[in-house]
């Protein structure tokens, strides 16, 4: 992985994607020496408490200013942890711009999933990108990178296929080969933050499983086979599946549109593409639909994850494909069958 992916120098294992955007976080404090956090509106970064503040939004909490809010992700929650966390709006630089500024004195990190999957898997903008870079650096901001899914996007994951230039990655997934897994790799000097070769670490990290034989044999074999080719490969599908589905939708006149990269896509119920996690939030007749095309996909034998990405694997064919598109082409007939009920 340090030979490959650019923002990588050291790297450490843990055991769930959740585990690495925890240290992240807990490095950039170490590091630091601050407790905030700013993060994207609507993402998701695991069930760390600070990282899953703001994730639980809705359209009842905006507010005019459209200003985000710190809402907490469960019932309890302590309140003293939306003190800490800073919600930025994805692909908004003027909003950017205000939020950190205001917090700046206090935050450790930017912590951002370069195409967030839950907040509608849409496409950063370079500009966006080159904003958060530049207020991070300005106010000696660290930034970590939620790779936990989008690591897939390319040889060299997400960060480096975006423009962005993160101090530290979280990662998971598929580098443990189908076992657990999460991975903190970044800056060395960043990094230092867990060297005991001088006494205490600043942040003391270990697990009982943590970096366990299995998960890193899997994980080596996983992405030795993941080379250049492979991760080809599953883009030219994924532009495929794209493709297709956008090609239906307009031979059906149907509003809906479609999101996302390399192996990944999303299906939205919105004529126009959403922009950001406002655009993508589901009305409820919309996820009642979603339901409804979820429960479709799964009597053709595909399962289609509703509100969230559909990841591609290299053991799908070219005819796996087609099936997707096609199992979507059905859907959209039994609409077009049932205008009133579908509300098209």
């Amino acid at each position: 992985m340090i030979e490959r992916i650019p923002a990588l120098e050291h790297i450490r294992f843990v055991n769930s994607g959740t585990e690495a955007v925890m240290f992240a976080i807990k490095a950039a404090r170490a590091f630091t020496c601050r407790p905030g956090i700013a993060r994207i509106e609507g993402a998701y970064h695991g069930a760390y408490d600070w990282a899953e503040t703001g994730q639980a939004v809705s359209p009842a909490m905006w507010n005019d200013p459209p200003q985000s809010l710190a809402v907490p992700a469960y019932r309890g929650m302590p309140p003293s942890v939306g003190e800490e966390v800073t919600v930025i709006r994805f692909n908004d630089i003027a909003d950017l711009e205000r939020r950190i500024a205001a917090a700046a004195p206090s935050l450790a990190c930017i912590l951002i999933d370069p195409m967030p999957s839950r907040a509608g898997l849409i496409a950063p903008e370079p500009s966006f990108f080159a904003a958060v870079e530049a207020i991070a650096k300005q106010y000696g901001i660290l930034i970590v990178a939620d790779e936990v899914l989008n690591l897939r996007q390319s040889y060299l994951g997400a960060s480096a296929r975006y423009g962005l230039h993160p101090d530290l990655i979280a990662a998971g997934k598929i580098i443990g080969g189908g076992f657990p897994v999460g991975a903190i790799g970044g800056r060395k000097e960043v990094m230092r933050v867990f060297a005991s070769d001088s006494g205490k670490p600043l942040l003391p990290q270990g697990g009982t499983f943590s970096a366990n034989p299995v998960s890193m044999v899997a994980g080596r074999v996983a992405m030795e086979a993941m080379t250049d080719g492979a991760f080809a490969s599953l883009e030219s599908l994924g532009d495929r599946i794209r493709a297709g589905l956008r090609r239906e939708i307009e031979r059906h006149g149907a509003a809906f549109s479609v999101t996302g990269a390399a192996s990944l896509f999303r299906i939205h119920p919105k004529g126009k593409q959403p922009t950001d996690f406002r655009e993508a939030y589901l009305a409820p007749g919309e996820a009642e639909l979603m339901g409804r095309l979820s429960r479709h996909f799964l009597n053709c034998g595909i399962l289609l994850p509703n509100g969230a990405a559909a990841c591609l694997s290299t053991a799908m064919t070219t005819a796996d494909g087609d099936a997707v598109i096609s199992a979507f082409a059905d859907f959209l007939s039994i609409l077009e069958a049932t205008p009133t009920e579908a509300g098209m």
